[in-house]
């Protein structure tokens, strides 16, 4: 599909979803990071004429990942005139959240629950601006191998570019507009002190898992499965009790 017509078909989607919807949002909020996804979803948010808000919530950031969210921020700003930006230092409440559960030290807890309070946050903004917490998250991440936070980023109301890849997302970036800083910086999803990327993670490029998603005999196929069977309970419904009552 031509990007200029990918586009389009999201922003005119969101619209459409805004319009139907029985509480009418008045406002769509979104987290941006400084990456491609969350960087290509405010924009088609702000093309939709919407009141968009964006809030960049550093938690402990790497500098460079902050400085890009930031510049994502002054550039929706004065491309379009319905951006509203909020800049939200989250670090003392991380700090106070960990001192409360010291006692519940874990590394990768921690790094989910950064996700977690930027969700709540989120929740928040959406709140006090009758608005929706439109989420960043694309097909791999979302339907592929589940690389999200349960409750963080995977809690959103809806999601424009959920099914689109990655190379889709990067081919809708260059077409918005959206910095070739961004567009060029390996992606990461920002939860872990020392700024480890996507790839150092998955251990997968996305072209390599987008070709492992659709062809069982890629020689990654193997190593894409193992990723998405640890992931699964995410993408799945959440298990209930049920009674077979007559």
């Amino acid at each position: 599909m031509d990007v200029k017509k990918r586009a389009k078909i999201i922003t005119d989607w969101i619209n459409s979803y805004c319009d139907s919807a029985s509480y009418k949002p008045k406002s769509l909020v979104v987290g941006i990071s400084g990456g491609i996804d969350s960087s290509v979803v405010s924009t088609l948010c702000a093309n939709t004429g919407r009141k968009t808000i964006v809030l960049t919530m550093p938690i402990k950031q790497i500098k460079s990942q902050h400085d890009l969210s930031l510049s994502h921020a002054k550039w929706l700003k004065k491309k379009y005139n319905n951006v509203e930006h909020h800049l939200l230092e989250m670090d003392k409440i991380f700090n106070s959240f960990s001192d409360v559960l010291s006692k519940f030290d874990n590394e990768h807890g921690y790094a989910n629950s950064r996700a977690r309070l930027r969700m709540a946050t989120l929740y928040q903004a959406a709140a006090a601006n009758s608005g929706i917490v439109v989420g960043t998250g694309n097909k791999v991440e979302d339907f592929g191998v589940g690389f999200y936070t349960k409750y963080g980023d995977g809690g959103v109301d809806i999601s424009p570019i959920a099914d689109c890849t990655k190379t889709q997302v990067w081919e809708l970036g260059k077409h918005l507009g959206v910095s070739e800083e961004i567009i060029n910086t390996p992606p990461t999803d920002g939860l872990w002190n020392d700024g480890r990327n996507d790839v150092e993670q998955l251990g997968m490029t996305y072209e390599d898992l987008e070709r492992a998603m659709t062809d069982n005999k890629d020689p990654n196929y193997q190593k894409y499965l193992e990723i998405r069977e640890k992931n699964l309970h995410k993408m799945k419904p959440i298990p209930v009790c049920t009674f077979n009552e007559s």
